[in-house]
């Protein structure tokens, strides 16, 4: 299995308002420059999204992955996994939320991928790092404008 990359970042705005944004995957294309599009297949009783396909365009890479997010740690934590992609073998990940309790947040995320293509290890922890501090740096403008 692929180490895992991560990376924090503390955002000025109340919990909830952080929560409100990763947690509406939906709306992702609306700050994320990377997904393009979000297409839900399914939900769970509360409504949230729990499978859905993401156009993605990540520097070179491009790909529609099908992902299966797990809502059980939430509100301070939700993550996925590839369910099925053209490109990727493996796409996990989760946004860790941690309140300051100062009108702070600390958002962490962490990636693992894996391509169907033999790719250097380096190269791919270099693209996870980058899409991961992009995302970050995204949800961080996003909420504090």
């Amino acid at each position: 299995m692929a180490d895992i990359s991560s990376h924090s970042t503390e955002i000025q705005a109340p919990i909830e308002q952080v929560r409100e944004i990763l947690f509406n995957l939906e709306g992702y294309p609306s700050w994320s420059s990377s997904i393009k599009t979000v297409e839900v297949l399914e939900r769970d009783s509360s409504s949230r999204p729990t499978k859905l396909t993401l156009k993605v365009e990540a520097g070179v890479l491009k790909d529609r992955p099908t992902l299966v997010y797990d809502w059980s740690k939430a509100p301070d934590e939700i993550s996925f996994s590839l369910e099925e992609a053209d490109l990727m073998t493996q796409m996990d990940g989760k946004y860790e939320i941690k309140d300051n309790g100062d009108d702070s947040v600390t958002v962490t995320y962490s990636l693992t991928t894996a391509l169907s293509m033999p790719v250097p290890d380096l190269m791919r922890r270099k693209v996870e790092k980058t899409t991961i501090e992009q995302s970050l740096s995204e949800l961080k403008q996003k909420l504090e404008g």
